[in-house]
C-alpha cells in the first residue's frame, strides 16, 4: 500500500488526548497532526523523536497532517496508523498472497456477525468453510527482535477473541491475525503482563481452534508492504 500523499518529516513534541500531536516541520514550523492509533503507543510517542507526516488537503478533515511514521534513525520504520493493515491485508487477501489463505478467492470487509460485531475479512470459497479474520496491528517491542500485542488494556480485543471461538463452534474457521508494522522485529509474543485477560482470551480462543497468523510488513517513507511470517512465541 503506497502513500497518496509523499510524507514529510517532523519532530514529535508531544502526543495528547490519544488522537493529537503536536509536530515540528524541518523549516520549524508548528503543526497538529490527526494520530490515528487509540493504543498507548509505547515506546513510540517521545518528545524528539523523528517521525513522517502525510499532508492533505481534504477539507472535510480538520487537520492537515496525519501522522504515519516513527523513523527510528537507525534504518528501521515502526507504521502507528491503524487503519493501515486493513488497507494493506485486503489487498493481500484479494490476490491470495498469504499462504495460509490462499484457497479463497472471495474477501469481504466488515461483515456484521457475532453480537455487535464487525469482522475485519469474511473470506468465503465454494466446498470451504466461511473464514473470519480479525485483524490487530502490532507496534509494542521492549526486547530485541520480538512484536508484542496488546501496549494496552483492550477489553474489545478480548471480546473479538470470543466472537472468533463461537465462529468455530458453528463450524467456521476463525483466524487471528497480527500484522506487526515494525521493521526490527522476528518473533511475536503476546504481552500477558499487560493485559492478561486478553492472554486468558487468547488462549482459551487457541484450544477452541482459532487459528494464529502473525505477519510482518517492509515500512518505508513511501509505502507499507506485507512481509513474511514472524515466528510465534504464544
Amino acid at each position: 500500500m503506497r502513500f497518496q500523499t509523499q510524507l514529510v518529516p517532523a519532530r514529535l513534541i508531544r502526543r495528547y488526548k490519544r488522537f493529537l500531536a503536536d509536530c515540528t516541520l524541518e523549516d520549524g514550523t508548528e503543526v497538529t497532526a490527526h494520530c490515528a492509533n487509540p493504543g498507548s503507543m509505547m515506546g513510540l510517542a517521545e518528545p524528539g523523536m523523528k517521525i513522517w507526516l502525510e499532508p492533505n488537503d481534504d477539507p472535510k478533515k480538520k487537520l492537515n497532517y496525519g501522522w504515519r511514521l516513527v523513523d527510528h534513525e537507525n534504518g528501521h520504520f515502526t507504521g502507528v496508523d491503524t487503519s493501515v493493515p486493513n488497507r494493506a491485508l485486503r489487498t493481500a487477501l484479494e490476490t491470495q498472497a498469504i499462504a495460509p489463505l490462499a484457497d479463497y478467492t472471495t474477501c469481504r470487509p466488515e461483515v456484521k456477525y457475532g453480537t455487535n460485531s464487525r469482522i475485519d475479512f469474511l473470506l468465503t470459497e465454494p466446498g470451504l468453510p466461511d473464514a473470519y479474520v480479525e485483524v490487530k496491528s502490532v507496534t509494542l517491542n521492549r526486547q530485541p527482535g520480538l512484536a508484542e500485542f496488546p501496549d494496552s488494556v483492550t477489553a474489545r480485543g478480548a471480546k473479538h477473541l470470543a466472537e472468533l471461538t463461537r465462529m468455530v463452534q458453528d463450524g467456521h474457521r476463525a483466524i487471528m491475525l497480527y500484522l506487526v508494522q515494525r521493521t526490527d522485529c522476528s518473533r511475536f509474543a503476546l504481552a500477558d503482563d499487560i493485559d492478561p485477560t486478553y492472554a486468558a482470551a487468547y488462549a482459551t480462543a487457541r484450544r477452541a481452534g482459532v487459528e494464529t497468523l502473525c505477519i510482518g510488513t517492509h515500512v518505508t517513507p513511501q509505502a507499507i508492504r506485507i512481509a513474511q511470517p514472524l515466528a510465534l512465541d504464544v
